[in-house]
């Protein structure tokens, strides 16, 4: 069985492309668009088919999907940093979609017979009100940054080209997740790497933080990829699911949980420009559904997903202050 994952060199492509590869049955496929990028693999690039190709280059896809013929398809490649959709919302919009309509138009074209998984997000409901706690698929859409938007119209667009086409997509709403080899720019990321660096000396032992009163529901990476490919083993094509932990914390707390397995004391400075223009309160979400179809269920514990992810950091700092770079 072969598997495309655009996006590979990303941050939940990686850890989907080490889950494929651990199955055994499972021949990967991965598309990206910068080799810096591919460091992320690590080893895991000897074992994958690495092909660099511009999503929102029409012909560029159709050669990847007449060259590539997938039996699965796991759509990850997106503009996801919701600051950077703030500042860049035209480039945002263009990538995420056009890039997705590519892909569906290259698969119906070429009649490649395969399944579609759309990764969407949690980001697509924006302002919840407090009734409507933990959020189901068929709560309303109030995004409030391009980034939602661009994510809403990959949803939709999933869902029509099933409808009109017969295409086997299927649609995932995942909820926050994290884990070893989070994007720094990303908030558990960005705490774990700032202790790391207290840690070895390299900075004063200040934490800046933005909104720590935020409420989020967060799921290990692992369990998330893992439940990317039960979408597609088990998902009902033309359906939506929310993929989600259904518990919820605080920022605060995540911080607090990142110091407990700290070995340096800190102190918690707000800064201003992490703050957003705007901010969904609470994210929490219902994945009843999606458990019911799948058997899907959370496996790896928030902490271990915060100790395993400040241990990463240590390594790369540790790396990179014995290599002598810039930390």
């Amino acid at each position: 069985m072969k598997a495309l994952i655009t996006g590979i060199s990303g941050f939940a492509g990686s850890h989907l492309a080490e889950y494929l590869l651990s199955r055994g049955d499972v021949e990967v496929i991965g598309t990206f668009r910068s080799p810096s990028r591919l460091e992320s693999l690590g080893a895991l690039q000897q074992n994958v088919q690495l092909l660099k190709c511009e999503l929102t280059d029409a012909e560029s896809v159709n050669r990847l999907i007449s060259q590539t013929q997938p039996d699965l398809i796991f759509h990850l490649a997106a503009q996801s940093f919701v600051p950077t959709s703030l500042h860049a919302p035209a480039e945002t919009l263009v990538n995420n979609l056009v890039g997705q309509l590519n892909i569906l138009e290259a698969v119906r074209h070429l009649e490649v017979d395969c399944k579609i998984q759309i990764a969407c997000s949690s980001e697509e409901y924006g302002k919840v009100h407090p009734n409507e706690s933990p959020i189901k698929e068929n709560n309303p859409f109030r995004p409030l940054n391009p980034y939602a938007v661009s994510k809403i119209a990959q949803d939709y667009l999933g869902y029509q080209y099933h409808q009109s086409y017969g295409l086997n997509i299927v649609r995932t709403r995942a909820f926050h997740h994290t884990g070893p080899r989070r994007e720094e720019c990303y908030v558990t990321s960005n705490f774990a790497k700032q202790i790391a660096l207290i840690e070895e000396g390299l900075r004063p032992p200040h934490v800046y933080v933005g909104n720590l009163s935020a409420v989020r529901d967060f799921t290990d990476v692992r369990d998330i990829v893992r439940a990317y490919w039960l979408s597609l083993e088990s998902g009902v094509p033309g359906e939506v699911y929310n993929i989600s932990s259904g518990t919820s914390i605080t920022i605060e707390e995540m911080l607090q949980t990142l110091l407990s397995k700290a070995n340096v004391h800190v102190d918690i400075h707000i800064d201003a420009k992490r703050l957003r223009p705007s901010d969904v309160d609470v994210v929490l979400g219902d994945s009843s559904l999606f458990r019911s179809v799948t058997g899907w269920a959370p496996e790896i514990s928030f902490e271990q997903s915060m100790e395993d992810l400040l241990n990463y950091w240590r390594g790369i700092i540790r790396q990179q202050k014995s290599a002598g770079g810039d930390c």
